[in-house]
Formats: structure tokens, C-alpha cells, sequence
């Protein structure tokens, strides 16, 4: 009992010891004498060495702004103002906590007024702090870009030692997050400042300077295409980068030279068959995917790997035939198996939390490799437990994970043979319907796109996702705010509306509401009005369809076509509206809101003289269903309409209509020729 209760003061008065130590330290700053004062932050510095509860007690303290106020002062000798950095950079060298306070006592302003010093020693002792600085996570890069003399600034110190190099490009390659940034230090000379490292005797500066072009070219097309033309001591930055993506090169080096690569060639610079990306760049990642090579190596080949060949179908052929590629990564599910080979204890802890982004990469590679090739794709689903692995994949806890799991899917769903087979036999449809339920956007659309898919008329699992109840998620994605799940939403209904019974379009049509179809039929999104236009299409089809619609909508879709003719909108929207009319043209009674509607009628024969051919064939056909001549004459006359299709063919010659038929079946285009020769044969039946 004796010993418990000793245990606890004993602590506290521990504690208080060490306090009591480092407030000694932070006194000396405030010494009268200027030489008590730099010899106390010469204490302070040896005092702080690699020990972490020190820093931050000192912090505690508040030993940082009188460091920094110290560090400001003109009146401080260059040595005090130099060991201020000093120890100020020990401190950031700390937790992530500390660095927080630094940035909180505003460090950064001061390191970088700081700078404008000319001693040598004092301005390295400031831009090795701010490298610490920059390179955690918790602070803010944008920092460095706040005030816009900086950057020119880092670029004239680039030139004065080997250190100010190395800290310098450090702190580039780090804070180069945004296509703002790149095209701040691009203006201001990053490349050919950069460059002349790259053949710098010293691998660390060779390395920063890679990197920095890495995070410059970067989706970046103005970048990519300076650098393809910058030498290099005579050679072609290219040929520098291939060089360094050889075997003998350390890895870290063969994996950043081979980003660069991939996003020269992705932006445009290099050709996706050149030889430097084909046998030099391609091998490289997929060797980057092997087991020997360390976690994250093999995450970063593999992401590397997949954007680099994701729009080539060339690079993804022979993508899956290098090196057993798509074997290869079934080995990153597997990973790190309870008999791994890993010794150290701390690396295996590292890697059983960090697994997942393999998960995550392999997902990524195997979609890009599988999302043309039907071959690579049957490949892929009968890797070992492939099907398994994406639907456990779509639930796993990482968003990260579900979303590579998700474009997977995506890109193994266009192939019609999956969608009938593997797709089926895994009822995958039910953990995607599940993962739509309440998502993030990135990975609602995906999976909206997937769900597209997987409801064409051929596929098996059409049937069971329409039981599910999916019309009404559909129908809720299309009020979404992003045009991506509108377009996705709206696209998957016309999909199910494609050859649907009347339950299905009826179902539709009452989920959609009237009100919100019109709204999509005006939507600024041509994708998302094209897409509304197919569905519309699609639930206007077969006779009693067409009828049965137009009964209780026609008024208010003959006026959003009539809307749509006259507005400013693309060929492909007209030509998709004109394929709308003719369907409705197509319908025994709904013909008759074409029939007396003359303003309509004049649009068709607009249409029919257009200069686009498209136009006037689509035009011909709206024509050519009213002039059908069906036994419905007695029909329709016996319940009051203008008559079958003897009034029809008499009105529409009033109008005009035979004359422009019959200068169109002399027409340079054949299947307008045809389409108006066939509409000719009609009135003469």
C-alpha cells in the first residue's frame, strides 16, 4: 500500500523537475547581457537534441516567441540570430504538435524576412528550419505563397551553396500542390533553375530536383512541354530522366524519373508508342509491382502504373503481358500473410496498417488495365478470387479502398461476357446497390455509372436491381447538384426504360414526376438533356407506349420539343428530338399532336431542308410515320379525329411536303435518298 501512495508525487515532483530545468533555459533569454543570452540558446540547443519532451516543454514555456523576437532583432549579433534557427529548427524536428505552435507564433513571416539577410550561414540556418516547416503535414503550404516576392526570392538563393540548393527544392517539391502553384513557379523560372541539379555530384540534390519536376509536370501540359525541350549539359531532359530509371539506380530514384515520364507522356509531350515510355518507363512500374520491392514502392508503382496507361489500349496490352502483371497483383491481397518474411518487427506493424493502399492500388491497376481490352479483362476476373476480393472490396472501412474497388468494377462491367457471367454468379449488384445507399459523390458516381451497366437489356442482373426497389434511388440521384450524378441517374433509367414493359415506364414516369422531367429536359448539362432526350425516346416506343404517354403527357412534351427545336442547341440534341417525334408520329392517336399542330409541322419542313443530313433524315422519318398508311382510317375517324391517313397525305401535300420528299430523293446522301424514296412509295400506295 506504502508504495502506491509514494508513487504518485514522486511523478509530479519528477515532472516539475523537468519543468523547473527548462524554465532555467527560457529565462537566460531575457539576461541584460547579450553574451548570458547567446550562450543560454547555445545551452538550449545541445539541451534539446533529440529529446522530444524537452521541445515541447520549452514550447509550453515559451521559449518561441522570444527565440523568434531574438531572431528579428537588427540590434542581435548574426551568431545569436543564427543559433536562434537553429533551435528553432530543432524544435520543428519535434511532434507534429510542435510544429503547430511554431506556425501559431507565426515562425514562417519571420524565417522569410529572415532570408533577406546576405549571411550565408544565417540564411541556411533559416531555410533548413522552414524545410523542416514545410515538409509536415499540418502546415498550411499556402504559406509560402502568401506574399509574392518569396518565390523569386528562393529562386536568386538557389545558386548560393549546395545547401541552399537542397533545402530549397526540398521545400518546392513539397509545396507544389495546386496547378496555381506549378504555374507560379514555372513563371518564375523553376525549370531552368532546376534543371542544371539533375547532373548536381550529389545524389540527395539530384533527388529533391526530381522530385520538384514530378510535382511541377503533374497534369500539367505547359510544364511537360518545356521540359521536353530543355538539355541538359547537351543531352534532352528526357534522355536524363531514362537514365535514371535504370536498374543500378536506387529505387526511390527509378520511380520518381519514371512519374515524370508518365506525366510527360499523359500530358501530351511524349507519344504513348515511344520507345522511352514502351521499353523503358512501362517495365520500370511493372518492376516496381514485384514482392521484393517494399509496400510503398509497390503502391506507388502501381497508382504510377495505372494513370500512366489508363487512356492507351496499346500500353494495356502490353502492360498484361510484362512480367505475369496481373498475377502479380493478386499477390497485394495477400499481403502481409501471417509467414511474411519480415524480420523487423516495427516494418511488419507498419505495413499490416498501411495493406489497405495495397488493396486500394491493385484495384486502381487493374481497372485501368482492363477498361478496353475484352481479353485483359477475362484475364483479370479469373485471377484467383478476383470477383470475391471487388465485392468484399466494396465494403471495406477505407473510403479509398471502396472507391478503387468501385472503378474496378466499373471497368470490368463493359464487357457484355462479365455482365453475363462473373457478374451474375456473383450477384454483385446487391453490394453495389448497397454501397449507393449513402456514399460519398466520387464514389457515387462511379458506382451509378457501374449500376448503368449493369441494367442493359442483356444483362441477367437487370431483373433482380429492378425488383430492388432501384427506380426510386435513380429518380433521386437526378435532383443531385453534381451533373455527374444527374447524367448517371438519368442514364440508367433510360436504360431500364430500353424495351421495358409498361409497368416499368409507367413506374418511372410516376417516380420521375412530370415536373422534374421537364426540369432535366432544360438542364444546362448537354449530357444530362441527351440522356433525358434517350429516355424519353426509349419510353416512347411501341405503339400502345407511345399512345398510352402521350395521352397523359403530350401537351407538355410537345411543348418541351418545340422548346428544344427553336433553342441554341447541338446537332446531336436536335437530331435526338427529331428521333422523339418521329416516335410519336409512330403512335395511332398520338400522330394527331403532330397532325394539328401547324407550327410543328413547319419545323419538320425546316428540318427537312437543313444542311445538315442528320437533321434531314431524322426530319424524313417524322414525316414518313405520318404518312403510313395503316387500316386505321375508320378507327380513327369513329372517335372524332381529322381523319386516317388519306387526310394526313392530302394536308401534308397542301403544306408542301411531297415537293421537298421529292427533291430529296435525289439527294447525294443514300440513306436520305432511300428514307425519302420510301416515304414517296408511301403516298402513292
Amino acid at each position: 500500500m506504502m508504495a502506491c501512495l509514494l508513487e504518485a508525487p514522486l511523478r509530479i515532483s519528477v515532472l516539475s523537475e523537468v519543468t523547473a530545468t527548462s524554465r532555467h533555459y527560457v529565462d537566460r533569454l531575457f539576461d541584460p547581457d547579450p553574451q548570458n543570452v547567446l550562450q543560454g540558446v547555445i545551452d538550449m540547443k545541445n539541451a534539446v537534441i533529440g529529446n522530444n519532451r524537452q521541445k515541447a516543454n520549452l514550447i509550453v514555456l515559451g521559449a518561441v516567441p522570444r527565440l523568434l523576437y531574438l531572431l528579428q532583432q537588427s540590434s542581435s549579433s548574426l551568431e545569436l540570430r543564427t543559433e536562434c534557427a537553429v533551435v528553432l529548427g530543432s524544435l520543428a524536428m519535434g511532434t507534429e504538435n510542435n510544429i503547430k505552435s511554431l506556425v501559431d507564433c507565426h515562425i514562417i513571416p519571420a524565417l522569410l524576412e529572415g532570408l533577406l539577410c546576405s549571411d550565408l550561414i544565417f540564411i541556411e540556418a533559416c531555410l533548413r528550419c522552414l524545410r523542416t516547416v514545410f515538409i509536415s503535414p499540418v502546415t498550411p503550404v499556402q504559406l509560402l505563397y502568401t506574399d509574392p516576392t518569396v518565390i523569386p526570392h528562393l529562386m536568386s538563393l538557389l545558386s548560393r551553396s549546395q545547401h541552399t540548393q537542397e533545402y530549397i527544392t526540398q521545400i518546392f517539391a513539397h509545396c507544389c500542390k495546386t496547378p496555381e502553384h506549378q504555374t507560379v513557379l514555372f513563371n518564375h523560372g523553376a525549370i531552368q533553375n532546376i534543371a542544371p541539379l539533375l547532373i548536381s555530384p550529389s545524389y540527395k540534390l539530384r533527388m529533391q530536383a526530381l522530385k520538384c519536376f514530378s510535382v511541377l509536370a503533374y497534369e500539367n501540359a505547359q510544364v511537360s512541354m518545356t521540359l521536353v525541350n530543355v538539355l541538359v549539359d547537351g543531352e534532352q531532359l528526357s534522355q536524363v530522366f531514362v537514365r535514371m530509371l535504370q536498374r543500378d539506380k536506387p529505387i526511390e530514384m527509378q520511380l520518381t524519373a519514371a512519374k515524370c515520364l508518365t506525366y510527360m507522356c499523359r500530358a501530351g509531350a511524349i507519344r504513348t508508342d515511344d520507345n522511352s515510355i514502351v521499353l523503358k518507363t512501362l517495365p520500370c512500374l511493372v518492376r516496381m509491382c514485384s514482392k521484393e520491392r517494399l509496400l510503398e514502392e509497390r503502391v506507388e508503382g502501381a497508382e504510377t502504373l495505372a494513370f500512366l496507361m489508363e487512356p492507351d489500349i496499346e500500353l494495356q496490352r502490353i502492360a498484361s503481358v510484362t512480367d505475369h502483371l496481373v498475377s502479380m497483383l493478386a499477390d497485394y491481397f495477400k499481403y502481409p500473410s501471417s509467414v511474411s518474411a519480415i524480420t523487423d518487427i516495427k516494418r511488419l506493424d507498419h505495413d499490416l496498417k498501411h495493406a489497405h493502399e495495397l488493396r486500394q492500388a491493385a484495384f486502381k491497376l487493374y481497372a485501368s488495365l482492363g477498361s478496353n481490352d475484352e481479353d485483359i479483362r477475362k484475364k483479370i476476373t479469373e485471377t484467383e478470387n478476383m470477383m470475391d476480393r471487388i465485392v468484399s472490396g466494396l465494403s471495406e472501412s477505407s473510403i479509398k479502398v471502396r472507391l478503387a474497388a468501385v472503378r474496378c468494377l466499373h471497368s470490368l462491367s463493359r464487357s457484355v461476357q462479365q455482365l453475363r457471367t462473373s457478374f451474375h454468379d456473383h450477384a454483385v449488384w446487391k453490394p453495389l446497390m448497397k454501397l449507393l445507399q449513402n456514399a460519398p459523390d466520387e464514389v457515387l458516381v462511379m458506382a451509378s455509372s457501374t449500376l448503368c451497366n449493369l441494367l442493359l437489356e442483356f444483362s441477367p442482373s437487370k431483373e433482380p436491381i429492378l425488383e430492388s426497389g432501384v427506380i426510386e434511388l435513380l429518380c433521386s440521384l437526378t435532383q443531385s447538384d453534381s451533373p455527374a450524378l444527374r447524367v448517371n441517374g438519368i442514364w440508367a433509367l433510360m436504360n431500364m426504360a430500353f424495351q421495358a414493359d409498361q409497368k416499368v415506364k409507367v413506374e418511372i414516369v410516376r417516380a420521375l414526376g412530370t415536373e422534374q422531367l421537364f426540369r432535366l429536359l432544360s438542364d444546362p448539362d448537354t449530357n444530362v438533356l441527351m440522356k433525358t432526350l434517350g429516355l424519353l425516346r426509349n419510353l416512347l416506343s411501341t405503339r400502345p407506349h407511345i399512345d398510352q404517354v402521350m395521352s397523359s403527357h403530350g401537351k407538355q412534351i410537345m411543348q418541351a420539343v418545340t422548346l428544344i427545336l427553336e433553342g441554341e442547341h447541338s446537332i446531336e440534341v436536335k437530331e435526338q428530338t427529331l428521333c422523339i417525334l418521329a416516335n410519336i408520329a409512330d403512335g395511332n392517336t398520338a400522330k394527331e399532336l403532330i397532325m394539328t399542330n401547324d407550327d410543328m409541322l413547319q419545323k419538320i419542313k425546316y428540318y427537312m431542308g437543313h444542311s445538315n443530313v442528320k437533321l434531314q433524315l431524322a426530319a424524313t422519318f417524322c414525316i414518313s410515320n405520318l404518312i403510313w398508311n395503316e387500316e386505321d382510317g375508320e378507327e380513327l375517324r369513329t372517335r372524332g379525329f381529322c381523319g386516317g391517313s388519306q387526310e394526313r397525305q392530302d394536308k401534308l401535300r397542301e403544306m408542301g411536303f411531297v415537293d421537298i420528299l421529292h427533291k430529296l430523293t435525289q439527294a447525294s446522301d443514300p440513306n436520305l435518298c432511300d428514307r425519302a424514296k420510301t416515304a414517296m412509295q408511301q403516298y402513292l400506295a
